[in-house]
């Protein structure tokens, strides 16, 4: 049995190797897209390693994971979920619960961006709870610092806050807000896996972060997201947990060596007087929000390149933003705080209101060429069609944001992308701008 899993490994091995050669041959001349899973043996051979030892739920290789993953962002626990969609969610049903000393309650408002992703305002919206929708920074695409000390009244509870595109937001001004003003603030660090804030990881500044990895994410598991418990609050861990895990109970970690579970009580609970499995104890409403052992065995792989991974990302942002800043009369890049260092997810540009074309015209253009395009997820996000019933507290205008959604989009910095792809992507705006030359 040895020998023949060996052979397997020795296989896997031998094809990626081969996949290897067959890429750098064709490099150049495929699509470049703005985003790609990238992985190799290491990931395929953990992967197989967990499905010939046959323990498919969560087990050791996801303890590694969700450990090594809470010493790099540098917090006090991590539990992982199937998506980073559903970790937004738990974040904010955690927060809900009556096992904490102050909870959300229905009606509570919680500030978020206008310009985001569906699922990091959905959870607010699925918990009974106000979305305060607040305007960004043309420069940056994240929250609207002024707007967002506007924004806060007594009602106010917590802060919702994506990193987008993995651009830190001002955590100095940030953390101000919130302990003057008692808040929670849970970091959607679903596209800034990496990104640092004064030498500090985002996604470890607030009560609670999360994480995704999605293929088009800083590493992948398939799919797959995380909860990250910044500090050492085992309370807050167990609920999170326990909603993740249909609202169980029982907090005991089990795979094949402890099916039973680590405390050894499993059978010593009781409901009514009557004993009864602590693992059939349900003390929350919750869901099923797991992951495999499987996507855990990928995951662990790929957090072992991030460093790697993460460095390509910012030195492919540098060579685009190097090569088009001459273009600033038509075009804008986006910018930074002077604390921040970016694991950039994308290279984001806003076409200027007196630019002579549209988004339209230049993404058709680059599309036209094999480069995809994204536009930043859904814009002013009020304004899409599945948020017309929903009751929205707004703060100001969100002009801004408007502007995002009709002139900004994205082109991919993903570690794939190869020397010859990056030299087509300028020389493809090239001509594209040589026509407006005056």
């Amino acid at each position: 049995m040895e020998t023949i899993r060996e052979d397997i490994f020795k296989k896997i091995k031998q094809y990626y190797d081969a996949k290897k050669k067959s890429k750098a041959s064709t490099q150049g001349t495929n699509r470049i897209n703005y985003a790609e899973a990238i992985f190799d043996d290491k990931e395929a051979t953990s992967v197989m390693d967990t499905i010939l030892k046959g323990w498919l739920g969560l087990g050791r290789k996801a303890r590694e994971f969700a450990k090594m993953l809470s010493e790099y962002l540098g917090v006090s626990r991590t539990v992982l979920v199937n998506s980073g969609s559903s970790a937004n969610l738990l974040a904010l049903a955690a927060l809900k619960s009556n096992k904490i000393s102050n909870p959300l309650y229905d009606g509570d408002e919680v500030i978020t961006p206008a310009v985001t992703f569906p699922t990091t305002l959905n959870p607010i919206i699925q918990n009974n709870l106000i979305p305060v929708m607040v305007d960004v920074d043309i420069k940056t695409y994240n929250i609207d610092i002024k707007m967002l000390k506007k924004s806060i009244t007594s009602k106010t509870r917590a802060i919702m806050l994506p990193h987008t595109l993995g651009n830190p937001n001002d955590m100095d001004a940030i953390m101000d807000i919130v302990k003057d003003n008692k808040l929670y603030l849970i970091e959607d660090n679903c596209d800034a896996l990496g990104s640092e804030f004064d030498g500090k990881k985002t996604g470890s500044f607030g009560i609670l972060s999360t994480c995704s990895f999605y293929p088009a994410h800083h590493i992948t598991m398939g799919e797959g997201g995380s909860v990250s418990i910044i500090d050492n609050d085992i309370n807050l861990y167990r609920i999170i947990k326990s909603l993740r895990d249909w609202g169980r109970d029982c907090w005991c970690e089990s795979d094949e060596k402890s099916p039973n579970g680590a405390c050894g009580r499993r059978f010593e609970w009781e409901i009514d007087g009557m004993k009864y499995d602590h693992r059939y104890i349900y003390s929350q409403v919750g869901y099923n929000l797991k992951p495999t052992e499987i996507q855990a065995a990928m995951g662990l792989e790929q957090l072992k390149k991030i460093g790697d991974f993460n460095k390509r990302r910012r030195d492919n942002f540098q060579y685009l933003y190097s090569n088009l800043i001459k273009y600033e009369k038509y075009i804008s890049p986006v910018k930074k705080h002077k604390k921040a260092n970016p694991a950039w997810f994308a290279f984001p540009i806003m076409v200027n209101e007196t630019a002579p074309f549209s988004r339209y015209e230049i993404t058709k253009y680059l599309e036209g060429r094999g480069i995809q395009t994204r536009l930043i997820f859904a814009g002013n996000i009020t304004k899409q069609p599945a948020y017309k019933s929903i009751k929205f507290k707004f703060s100001g205008s969100l002009e801004n944001s408007e502007k995002v959604m009709r002139n900004s989009f994205f082109i991919g910095v993903h570690p794939a992308l190869s020397e010859i792809q990056l030299e087509h992507i300028i020389a493809t705006f090239d001509s594209f701008m040589k026509r407006f030359k005056q």
